[in-house]
């Protein structure tokens, strides 16, 4: 009996190609783009930034290691409750986002801060979300390190795995349909390459030719789990192959190749031509947050080689190659760098300790509804009854 299914011989078992099995083949296809090399020393072809704007990000990045030191310090005297940064990983989060456009949009996973800070966001401000006070931009409804600026056109981080991936390419969509000239880029690290929304993201993108900036931080880690545990793909920017999108991979800790590869991403999405998987290979050194306790699972002798691939001392002896930086010129950045964290911290400390009992309410809708100004005038008479209300844990603070 015939049967229309069937449209060959018999399934043989035949070997893959051999080429499928090439160790390294990936590794060849995705090379990895470094433009300043350990030394400092770079090819003047593949400069691509005036010195006046690298030494600006290298501010930047100093900047951004110097709040992470501090803001661990905060955390473990128990001012803050939490913290997560990005030591070590200052090139990628900074080339990225001054690589983009004002007019794009950012949407974060959680080591950003310097983002939302290059895009405007006030460094009091961002204090006192770690605080949690009366000048919490988030009114005290998100905890430390989640932080958002709308007029950075910064989105608000969330804590779930890879759902910042679809948010973005939603985003972008919604501003291609209303003709809007707006590029998204969304960062994730590597371990999110095994999340659901990673996968939708891209292939969603990838289908409707969406303008994103995919950006992948592999950092090695995925909180305790090694890249290689995490994946058997060689490279992560091989990924976007099985969705029709283009991939690079770049030398995360170099900021002018990241800066470079994310303008080329952005130009090709700005263009028409969809979105890109960006693959920035770079090194957690600290723990995946204050939570985490590193030594528990890696060891020591792994972290030391990344050390000597510091991103903040790479661009310091470029600059110092360029002229554009001496010692005495950095010694003072660096002091002018924690003054200003140290007044940040001033100034943010100087806030109520909590938010106004009203804001409980505030932006859940246009206007609160009966409920719940009911609710809050049952609240304001509690506490002015007895203050100690307003604070479940009946302490002075």
């Amino acid at each position: 009996m015939r049967r229309e299914h069937v449209v060959g011989p018999p399934t043989r078992h035949h070997p893959r190609e051999a080429r499928d099995y090439e160790p390294g083949r990936f590794l060849k296809e995705f090379p990895l783009h470094t433009v300043i090399r350990e030394d400092g020393s770079a090819d003047p072809d593949e400069v691509v930034l005036p010195d006046a704007e690298a030494l600006r990000l290298y501010r930047w990045m100093v900047l951004n290691r110097a709040l992470d030191e501090r803001m661990i310090t905060l955390q473990r005297q128990g001012r803050i409750g939490f913290y997560i940064g990005s030591i070590g990983e200052e090139a990628t989060v900074l080339g990225t986002a001054a690589a983009m456009d004002e007019r794009d949009w950012i949407f974060p996973c959680y080591r950003e801060h310097g983002a939302a800070l290059l895009r405007g966001m006030p460094l009091v401000t961002f204090v006192c979300d770690l605080f949690g006070n009366g000048g919490d931009a988030m009114k005290g409804r998100q905890m430390p390190c989640h932080e958002a600026w709308r007029p950075g056109r910064f989105t608000s981080i969330s804590s779930p795995i890879a759902t910042q991936v679809s948010q973005a390419m939603g985003g972008a969509w919604a501003a291609k349909l209303k003709g809007e000239e707006m590029v998204a880029i969304t960062y994730f690290g590597e371990g999110a390459t095994s999340a659901h929304d990673f996968h939708t993201g891209l292939n969603f993108a990838a289908v409707r030719k969406i303008p994103v900036v995919f950006v992948c931080r592999n950092n090695g880690w995925a909180i305790s789990v090694p890249r290689e545990r995490q994946t058997a793909s060689e490279t992560i920017a091989q990924k976007a192959i099985a969705y029709g999108m283009r991939g690079e991979r770049v030398d995360g800790n170099d900021l002018l190749a990241v800066y470079a590869a994310t303008r080329r991403a952005r130009a090709r999405a700005a263009a028409g031509e969809g979105p890109t998987l960006l693959e920035c290979v770079t090194y957690r050194i600290e723990g995946h947050s204050t939570s985490d306790d590193p030594r528990a699972y890696r060891p020591a002798e792994l972290v030391e080689p990344w050390k000597r691939k510091d991103p903040i001392l790479r661009m310091r002896r470029y600059l110092s190659r360029r002229g554009a930086l001496d010692e005495a010129q950095d010694a003072a950045l660096r002091d002018e760098v924690r003054e200003q964290i140290q007044v940040a911290l001033k100034e943010a400390e100087a806030f109520p300790a909590k938010p106004p009992i009203e804001t409980l309410f505030a932006d859940v809708y246009e206007e609160p509804l009966w409920q719940q100004r009911e609710q809050l005038a049952e609240i304001e008479a509690a506490v002015a009854a007895d203050p100690r209300a307003a604070n479940p844990r009946h302490s002075d603070a």
